[in-house]
């Protein structure tokens, strides 16, 4: 006769939770974009960590990536590997856009998940391919969103194409030294004097780099409320809405939705007098054939690559006592660097030379310390910088983003409605209006986040950086230009025996020289 033994159910307790991961993207590996990154990580891991029955298994994401090819998106990727590994059970994606714009691939995928046991919820659609309806919701959704990107981006582009005609095209960001007013870029008196300034320095013979010095230590803010640079004072100089006048379609998007500078591929269109001017056409060209001719001295022609600094100190030398940068000079039988306010005027500046190969020991001895005591130096403030982080930074970007969302949504509706005859042209335009300024208001207060949040992003990814060399370099015998480069924001030059390196990650570093 069989015997049969009943083994017991084991009492696992509370139920298991249901491992859940979520998947973002965004299309661009630009600045805002990249904080947009973030800010859905944090919205995704706050969700799924507030949810008693679910467990965090991770955010996957991919950034500057095109959602139409998965297999060009790691993230994606990885995250169906772990999912074959049988290490997440669900799945939360912002919407099907950003999971993929492909129909075939995004059915495929979700068959083969859901063969697993594993379920997709698509948030801004409301759809959970766990359920039976799901596939076929899916389906159509999907189809709509592969078009989704080109029938946007073509009634956007009739819309932008037809202001452009008209010069009705509204600016999205007016340039310094001017503002939005009720629709219109008027002139901001303030800051036209600066823009006025500036312009008279170049044509006085003032570099860029010297004009941003100048305004810097006077405390002139910048648009955003940060610091000038060369760089941004030379935009403005090439920037020819300062005359009144406005080039539409400097830059396109192409086929693959990828932004791109017009060399002449598309038309572009030209509004004279669209605004009030702030600086001549005379002041305007001759300050630009002064910059060209400058840079033309130098060997440095448009869209040059050529890495104007020839040593590794070049332009990154401060000094300590005037903020002036220091010049490479030969002394006697040695090379050195020289205060260019002391070379100007000894009595403005008493800061004497210093050794170039004093300068390369100085940095070779501050990173064999880093080195050696990586884990008393570098740790702490990693810890202390990951505390310093404020997420609601990134829970007001992310109302913005949706905000700005919603604005565009609405934008496209009514240009729908007005190419199909269905809208009032005075009422589109009324409404078109007050969505472009509500859009501006938006994009100014997102622009003032991203300002914010972008300094301190780039310091924690340069503090990881020299985190993951430190963690197994050797030490140092002799001077690394690429090292130095890559660490080192300037060298401030405190006296003839101590300099200072203002490191990328945050800290300046003393050293005796």
């Amino acid at each position: 006769m069989k015997r049969i033994t009943k083994v017991e159910a084991a009492d696992t307790g509370a139920a298991r939770k249901l491992r859940v991961a979520a998947y973002a993207r965004v299309s661009t590996d630009s600045e805002e974009q990249l904080i947009s990154l973030d800010a859905q990580k944090n919205h995704y891991e706050v969700l799924i960590r507030s949810r008693k029955d679910w467990e965090y298994a991770g955010l996957y994401y991919d950034e500057g990536i095109s959602g139409t090819k998965m297999a060009k998106r790691d993230g994606l990727l990885s995250m169906l590997a772990d999912c074959e590994r049988g290490l997440i059970d669900y799945i939360i994606v912002k919407s099907i856009s950003r999971f993929s714009r492909n129909t075939v691939e995004s059915i495929e995928t979700v068959r083969k998940l859901c063969s697993m046991g594993i379920y997709i919820l698509f948030e801004k659609e409301n759809v959970d391919t766990g359920k039976m309806e799901g596939e076929l919701l899916l389906s159509i959704l999907s189809s709509l969103a592969e078009s989704e990107s080109r029938s946007i981006s073509e009634n956007e582009t009739w819309s932008i194409q037809k202001r452009f005609r008209n010069g009705t095209y509204k600016i999205a960001y007016p340039p310094y030294g001017y503002d939005y007013i009720d629709g219109e870029m008027v002139v901001n008196p303030e800051q036209s004097k600066v823009v006025k300034r500036i312009f008279d320095m170049v044509l006085s013979g003032s570099s860029t780099t010297q004009i941003a010095k100048a305004l810097n230590e006077e405390g002139v803010a910048t648009k955003r409320g940060g610091r000038w640079t060369g760089h941004t004072i030379n935009g403005m100089i090439k920037n020819e809405k300062y005359t009144g006048d406005v080039i539409f379609q400097k830059t396109y998007s192409d086929d693959t939705f990828t932004r791109r500078r017009n060399y002449g591929e598309r038309d572009q269109f030209f509004a004279q007098g669209h605004h009030e001017a702030i600086i001549s056409h005379e002041n305007f060209d001759a300050a630009n054939d002064m910059i060209a001719r400058n840079a033309a001295e130098k060997g440095i022609y448009a869209d040059s690559r050529k890495y104007q600094n020839r040593y590794a100190f070049s332009g990154k030398i401060i000094c300590g006592d005037c903020q002036a940068v220091w010049k490479r000079r030969k002394i006697g039988d040695y090379f050195g660097y020289v205060c260019t306010t002391h070379l100007d005027d000894k009595d403005a500046c008493t800061m004497k030379s210093i050794r170039e190969d004093s300068i390369m020991a100085a940095f070779s001895t501050m990173m064999n310390k880093l080195i050696f005591a990586r884990d008393k130096v570098l740790l702490p403030f990693s810890n202390a910088l990951k505390t310093a982080e404020k997420a609601e930074y990134l829970d007001e970007f992310t109302a913005l983003e949706e905000g700005l969302e919603k604005n565009l949504q609405k934008r496209q509706q009514i240009t729908q409605l007005f190419t199909k005859g269905y809208l009032d042209p005075a009422v589109y335009a009324q409404q078109n209006d007050e969505l472009l300024n509500a859009s501006a208001r938006l994009t100014a207060e997102k622009d003032a986040i991203i300002a914010k949040i972008s300094g301190g992003s780039k310091q924690k990814e340069a503090l990881e950086d020299i985190l993951h060399y430190t963690s197994g370099a050797s030490m140092m015998t002799e001077f690394d230009e690429d090292l130095f480069t890559r660490f080192v924001d300037r060298v401030i030059v405190y006296s003839r025996t101590e300099i200072g390196f203002d490191m990328k990650c945050g800290p300046i570093f003393r050293e005796r020289i």
